[in-house]
């Protein structure tokens, strides 16, 4: 693999000089290039002169029209606007503001973006401009269509021009862009049915905004030296003669645990043999015929993609509500976040479903204490898992164990690894990623 790797890198750094030209060549520009490779290959098989004549004229052209691009391009400047936000499936339009700074007229100008991270298309909804005047500007939009949900380093905006001849592009000037998240979309449900039931909260109200909250009042008590002066109730004082406070408790809310599962195992070699590259399974194929792992599989995860926008649909009808919303996810990291009761936003729920990745390793390892933990405090769980095995089985009971409400949804396209038929849960379902995608699923 070490060797495989430095090959690659020598590999991009000896072809970036290639790749750069061949961004700067314009379609028309290839087929002259083409041709003054044929004259060039022509003059080393034959001694006549009309193909040393026809090579000379030929790569003439390419000159004149590079030293004509750099002398004739102006000074422009660029303005770019783009969202910094979306979801899957919904393109995004950025406006891009030209302005001629200089004395002369700006010849065939465009903007364009290239060298887009996998997953992200763009494409340049007008013609670039025949002219651009002195001090004039002009508009442009770039559609930016996301495939697929993460965070997108936008590559710098170019500003070229193609003058003359529409041969070659020459770079005028150059923008850098901010990077795009994309959220990933989901189906809003129409409720979640969970009975969730309101504990006592080490820390309370502390814990959640105190916006529109108050302590709740049990009673009066002796004065102990020490506690703060702005609790004594001065009228029981006065009454019995000593000094008097207030107690309070902290009121009780409810809070409900949403855990994701992200666990996609590797296939063993039994599951590979005879099998083709499977973007779904984020595999490829050596040329000698070894398989590794794509992190970065274009296909993407379907069951994963399901799972994540269903969790998406579920915390967006929980956060709604007066409860406490612990997000636990498991990815290359352990997530764990609070949301709910002016905590935080369920933009901020679905900026971290926007970062997860696949986990190859069984999370439950790491996952199970942390939610063990806190199972004294919560009041129900929802369980989206991609699979049935022990090991889910155990968190499942560990969770009914401490008197928390329970739903299990599976989202799984086929049977499941263990059947879930003998273990006696209270609510579990099952879905397939074409119904969590179609927005089948309306009510949990």
């Amino acid at each position: 693999m070490r060797g495989l790797r430095i090959r690659r890198r020598l590999k991009r750094l000896l072809l970036a000089p290639v790749a750069g030209w061949r961004q700067r060549i314009t379609p028309g520009g290839k087929w002259l290039l083409g041709s003054v490779l044929l004259a060039g290959l022509g003059t080393t098989v034959s001694v006549l002169i009309p193909f040393y004549q026809l090579f000379c004229a030929l790569a003439a052209v390419l000159a004149v029209v590079e030293i004509a691009g750099i002398l004739s391009r102006g000074r422009v400047d660029v303005v770019a606007s783009f969202p910094d936000r979306t979801s899957v499936g919904e393109p995004v339009l950025g406006t891009i503001t030209l302005v001629n700074r200089s004395r002369r007229t700006a010849w065939d100008i465009a903007a364009r973006l290239i060298n887009l991270p996998r997953g992200l298309t763009a494409r340049t909804l007008e013609t670039g401009l025949a002219t651009l005047g002195p001090g004039e500007s002009a508009r442009q939009h770039i559609e930016l269509q996301p495939q697929r949900r993460g965070l997108y380093p936008l590559p710098d905006l170019l500003v070229e021009s193609t003058f003359p001849f529409n041969i070659v592009r020459t770079p005028v000037t150059s923008q850098p862009l901010n990077s795009l998240l994309v959220v990933p979309s989901f189906h809003p449900l129409e409720t979640v049915h969970l009975p969730v039931a309101h504990r006592y909260q080490p820390g309370g109200i502390a814990m959640t905004s105190r916006v529109g909250e108050s302590p709740e009042y049990i009673g009066n008590r002796e004065y102990v030296p020490g506690e703060p002066a702005r609790r004594l109730d001065f009228r029981s004082w006065a009454r019995l003669g000593r000094p008097v406070v207030r107690e309070y408790q902290e009121e009780y809310f409810g809070r409900v645990a949403l855990i994701l599962d992200t666990w996609i195992p590797v296939p063993g070699w039994s599951e590979l043999r005879d099998r083709r590259p499977d973007s779904r399974l984020g595999l490829k194929r050596f040329t000698d015929g070894r398989w590794f792992l794509d992190a970065e599989a274009p296909g993407g995860f379907p069951q994963l993609e399901a799972g994540i926008s269903l969790c998406a649909a579920a915390a967006d009808a929980l956060c709604g509500g007066e409860n406490i919303i612990d997000l636990f996810a498991a990815g290359p990291e352990l997530y764990v976040f609070r949301s709910g009761r002016h905590t935080a936003h369920f933009d901020n729920v679905l900026e971290i479903l926007a970062s997860l990745a696949p986990c190859r390793d069984n999370p439950f390892t790491s996952l199970a204490p942390t939610i063990l933990d806190e199972l004294a405090g919560l009041s129900a769980a929802v369980l989206v898992l991609l699979d049935w095995d022990d090991s889910r089985r155990q968190l499942a009971r560990a969770v009914l164990e401490a008197g928390c409400s329970l739903k299990v949804i599976i989202v799984r396209d086929g049977p499941t690894s263990e059947s879930f038929e003998g273990d006696e849960l209270p609510d579990v379902t099952c879905w397939t990623p074409e119904d969590v995608h179609q927005g089948v699923v309306e009510v949990l």
